[in-house]
């Protein structure tokens, strides 16, 4: 098993294109070397999971709101725990929720009980290009992402102008002094330029390690208490999220017009909607970013799709009524509302 493992992150607000981006990694990468992907999803049902492609992946999915807010650090680190000592991959993905501030990632990589397995490598900020000025007026976690960047992706450059995509990296450049930019259609760029995809590394801890092969494995007791240790911990810093929720509603129809109805109904404040939905034609996927959407077939496996017919809509609290009411055009039942960052969570 390899010593050290590569530390991938790819960040971006709702609806960039951080899923095809993470898909085109899995189709470059070689057989040859063990890659584990870490999905962390905003709302309680999860859909990125199911458009990741490829056989025979190893991945984790973390739902109910970002790995870097204290309502799931416990969970991420867990995870991180055991691929440290079971998986051991030599390369680990990481598709951040897109209200994510990924500022003390790093951190995280360092503790303690990860002996120096992770050595992070780079962070890929997905921008969507027509909504990408508008998002970062209002969303504070775009800040966060944009400034613990080092790559950035300037997304479906075919739907924005030049002016858009301008003013886009006037922004970013704010915080950089030469950021790299790349201006892409559906996250084209040339992974092998970061991706070291023949590189086999040995870390400054690896012989320690080697002597300490048959270390024990912390208990889930002790992981238990390092957790607490470190939540209860006067240096922990953790970013307030930007407040949204998300919702999830049951599609009961059977003609599509319904979900291109409720498109067209929902509340600009809506950021993202998604999800599988088959009529008699077959399934599809639909995807909805601050006012645009499609419906699109899905060559996805029907055995694949766990939440079919189920639609996550993601707004501020002021939405949610507005959904409610657009969900009245057609045969759809809600879910109920989740709040990740409430108290109750």
């Amino acid at each position: 098993m390899p010593d050290v493992t590569r530390v991938y992150l790819i960040t971006g607000f709702l609806g960039a294109g951080k899923t095809t981006l993470l898909n085109r990694i899995i189709e470059k990468f070689p057989k040859d070397q063990k890659l584990t992907l870490l999905v962390n999803e905003f709302g309680e049902i999860g859909v990125d999971g199911t458009l990741v492609e490829g056989d025979d992946i190893d991945m984790m999915e973390i739902s109910k709101g970002s790995i870097f807010c204290v309502c799931v650090k416990t969970d991420f680190i867990k995870g991180l725990y055991e691929l440290n000592t079971t998986v051991q991959p030599d390369v680990l993905l990481i598709e951040s929720t897109g209200v994510a501030n990924p500022s003390d990632l790093k951190k995280d990589l360092k503790l303690p009980i990860f002996d120096d397995r992770f050595h992070f490598r780079e962070q890929f900020c997905l921008v969507d290009a027509a909504h990408f000025s508008d998002a970062y007026k209002v969303y504070a976690s775009l800040e966060k992402q944009i400034a613990s960047s080092s790559v950035f992706i300037i997304n479906k450059t075919d739907t924005a102008s030049r002016e858009k995509i301008e003013k886009t990296k006037e922004i970013i450049g704010r915080f950089h002094p030469d950021p790299l930019f790349f201006e892409t259609t559906y996250a084209d760029i040339p992974l092998e330029r970061f991706l070291e995809l023949d590189a086999v590394e040995k870390s400054p801890a690896a012989t320690l390690r080697e002597s300490l092969s048959d270390r024990q494995k912390l208990t889930d007791a002790e992981l238990d208490q390092f957790l607490d240790d470190l939540l209860d911990s006067p240096d922990l810093e953790i970013t307030p999220p930007d407040m949204l929720m998300s919702v999830g509603y049951r599609w009961n129809g059977q003609n599509l017009g319904e979900v291109k109805t409720i498109a067209e109904t929902l509340p600009s404040s809506v950021v993202r909607a998604k999800g599988f939905v088959e009529d008699e034609n077959g399934m599809h996927i639909f995807n909805y970013v601050m006012g645009d959407w499609t419906i699109e077939e899905s060559d996805i496996p029907r055995d694949r799709i766990t939440h079919m017919n189920i639609v996550v809509f993601i707004g501020p609290p002021e939405s949610m009524a507005g959904i409610e009411t657009a969900s009245q055009t057609g045969s759809w039942s809600s879910l109920g509302v989740y709040q990740p960052y409430s108290e109750e969570s």
